[in-house]
């Protein structure tokens, strides 16, 4: 893939992005795919699939060190958030993937703000991607469980990457 062809790619996604529909939009050539659900879950899923992701360009709502071990792990080609981490830049950068943010933050909190990320703290002792996506499968695995055993609960339980400054 040229440069040309990887920039037209995040213009892509970043446009499909901004439409507001998407929480997660890839692109690679012809490829588009896209999701709506919230935190690690699109790329959990597109992992979990076999889905080949190598290459991409991937427009995301919030990128942590959880989703940027993750973007590691499926070797997308360049990364583009409204809102990162410090880690997860490091995560990037170790992985040899390009980024562009917008704004950058010291953590990754809940939706609701009372604490950290509980996908970031899935991966707060590991730098490997693979380690990364067993833990942040499971941790996902058992959130919905949560969420079913207890559905007038669900928002609380369900898993979150947004973040606010303290």
């Amino acid at each position: 893939m040229t440069t040309a062809e990887s920039v037209s790619d995040l213009i892509r996604a970043k446009t499909l992005f901004a439409t507001g529909e998407y929480t997660c939009v890839l692109v690679k050539g012809d490829s588009v795919l896209t999701s709506a659900a919230r935190g690690v879950a699109p790329m959990i899923g597109f992992i979990t699939e076999g889905v080949d992701l190598r290459g991409f360009s991937v427009a995301d709502k919030v990128v942590g060190k959880a989703a940027a071990l993750l973007f590691a792990k499926a070797e997308v080609g360049q990364v583009y958030a409204p809102l990162a981490s410090h880690a997860a830049i490091d995560v990037l950068a170790n992985a040899g993937i390009a980024a562009q943010f917008d704004t950058i933050v010291g953590r990754i909190l809940k939706s609701d703000g009372t604490g950290p990320c509980p996908m970031e703290q899935q991966v707060a002792h590991t730098d490997d991607p693979d380690t990364a996506y067993t833990q942040l499968s499971a941790a996902l695995a058992q959130m919905r469980a949560a969420a079913q055993a207890n559905p007038t609960n669900q928002s609380s339980q369900q898993p979150s990457n947004r973040e606010r400054n303290d």
